[in-house]
């Protein structure tokens, strides 16, 4: 997991549900570093860097697709 790329950062977990629904159905690879965490100490997101989406290589031009269009 390493080799993961971050393409989006957010502040709390509510803020990705949608898209969470979206990656798992476009069956890319994505984890959310320090969701847990944050999840139990939500007021600590800005000193820890937010929840990370972290996406494989492979898939971070798709990943990207999906993130831009839920902006528009």
């Amino acid at each position: 997991m390493e080799d993961f790329k971050t393409v989006a950062i957010f502040t709390f977990a509510s803020e990705y549900s949608v898209l969470q629904h979206l990656l798992e159905q476009a069956e890319i690879r994505f984890f959310f570093q320090n969701e847990t965490m944050i999840s139990v100490l939500p007021f600590h997101s800005n000193a820890v860097g937010g929840i990370r989406l972290k996406v494989h290589p492979d898939h971070v031009l798709k990943a990207t697709e999906i993130i831009t269009s839920l902006t528009k």
